[in-house]
């Protein structure tokens, strides 16, 4: 018997970012121009430390065009590829149509933002959207897999900023 095929999704929230003045609470540019605080690098560091020796060399790494997680994913790509359709505001199936998975072998790292990434969580692990949380830097590693023609979407990881 054959070991299953596991297609990897890896979903990690963007690290500390600065707050947004009151005065811009609306403002989707002033929104999608915040950075990573002092606090936000160094957790952006030690997730990519942690990441780095597990992944593929092939790896994907896609993240929301928000400076956050930009530089989120920057520590473990100098290169991520910016997906609009994962800014801030997407929901689960959203995120679902911007990345080819299960579709694909090819592992993917998806930079981006709650309740998005809680949803899709949520979504893969239960069948159903729930607000799921995923703290600021953490990581949760999903695989998909096939046993006895049925698809299964497993835990392989959750990893959150404190305990790495």
């Amino acid at each position: 018997m054959s070991e299953p095929v596991s297609m990897n999704l890896i979903l990690w929230r963007h690290a500390d970012a600065e707050n947004l003045p009151a005065s811009l609470a609306l403002s989707a540019q002033a929104d999608l121009a915040r950075e990573l605080t002092d606090r936000g690098r160094k957790q952006a560091e030690k997730a990519a430390q942690w990441l780095r020796p597990r992944l593929p060399d092939d790896a994907l790494i896609l993240t929301s065009p928000a400076v956050r997680a930009v530089q989120t994913a920057q520590a473990l790509s100098p290169t991520p590829r910016i997906v609009r359709d994962l800014a801030p505001g997407a929901n689960a199936v959203t995120l679902l149509g911007a990345i080819d998975w299960p579709g694909t072998a090819q592992t993917i790292v998806l930079v981006g933002h709650q309740p998005a990434l809680g949803q899709l969580a949520a979504l893969l692990l239960s069948g159903q959207e729930a607000y799921w949380t995923i703290k600021k830097g953490g990581i949760w590693w999903l695989a998909s897999r096939r046993r006895e023609d049925e698809s299964q979407v497993v835990v392989r990881a959750v990893v959150n900023p404190d305990l790495i």
